[in-house]
């Protein structure tokens, strides 16, 4: 698989479909702190959009997508200055999965939140600021605005299967709104290096085998570029060396298997790229601040 398919499948994101919204005239609603990624659709009229802790609000429009990312709480508002309802006083009156504000008629969003399995979701949070925008996204992307469209019908409707189905078309999305965010050119970290073709090759093998003895000379010559130049290139891009990169990289895959296998300490080491426990006990209590007995037990608990 590609790098951004490795991540989201180490993650193992679930989707949780929350109402829909359909408000009129002049409104603001809070919303509490959340857990995981909250994905929004705007499919009509506009409103700001506040999350606790950035400076400035967001204008949403219709078309747009974006991801909520830090779980804090947030705002959703046509004047900013308005008091704001709590958000449980109408979604908990949703009908048919729809909470309605004022009557509706002028302003529809649809909003999922997705929760991840794995244990490594900072991953995926860091490399995001708090708010990722999509302006206009159903209208640059086929696919997305086709997933909008079927998960506005899937909540209205509620068909057999419709869960399933729901938590599919969400993931699609999500999936989507980080293919358009890449190719924005803001992404940074790991993220960032998607946009790159020769640093998506390197890190890509790194991926693909992650237990081989990686030589910096070996991931230049992967990405076409001398060893100096990919190594600032990497760095500057990505935020550490490739190297540590790909340390990093073996103890989220040693981590998740400690968590979901009954294997040795030494075999998950050797299939991450260590010779012998010690040493692989060594390197995962220097990344990841416990030794990997310890870390097992913790995720056991």
């Amino acid at each position: 698989m590609d790098p951004l398919s490795d991540v989201l499948s180490l993650l193992r994101p679930r989707t949780a479909i929350s109402a829909g919204l359909d408000a009129g005239g002049e409104w603001a609603i809070r919303f509490p702190a959340h857990d995981g990624i909250k994905f929004n659709a705007v499919m009509k009229g506009a409103c700001w959009v506040s999350v606790d802790g950035e400076t400035e609000p967001l204008r949403i429009e219709a078309g747009d997508s974006f991801l909520l990312t830090r779980g804090r709480p947030f705002h959703f508002a046509t004047d900013m200055a308005l008091p704001a309802i709590d958000s449980a006083t109408i979604y908990d009156k949703a009908v048919d999965g729809v909470a309605t504000c004022n009557g509706g008629g002028d302003f529809s969003l649809i909003g999922g939140r997705f929760s991840f399995e794995g244990d490594q979701a900072g991953l995926l949070f860091h490399a995001l600021p708090a708010i990722v925008h999509v302006r206009d996204a159903s209208n640059q992307a086929a696919v997305l605005r086709w997933a909008l469209e079927q998960l506005a019908g899937e909540l209205k409707q509620g068909s057999p299967g419709g869960a399933l189905m729901a938590d599919h078309l969400a993931q699609i999305m999500l999936l989507q709104v980080l293919r358009l965010w890449l190719a924005s050119g803001k992404p940074s970290g790991w993220l960032g290096a998607m946009a790159d073709p020769r640093l998506t090759r390197a890190i890509g093998a790194m991926h693909a085998d992650a237990a081989r003895r990686w030589k910096l000379a070996d991931l230049a010559g992967l990405a076409g570029m001398s060893r100096t130049t990919f190594a600032e290139r990497f760095r500057e891009v990505v935020g550490q060396t490739p190297l540590d990169y790909l340390a990093g990289w073996r103890m989220r895959l040693a981590a998740d298997r400690l968590h979901r296998s009954s294997d040795s300490i030494a075999s998950i080491g050797f299939s991450v790229g260590y010779e012998s426990e010690a040493a692989f006990s060594t390197a995962f209590r220097r990344l990841i601040g416990c030794t990997p007995m310890q870390h097992r037990r913790m995720l056991s608990a």
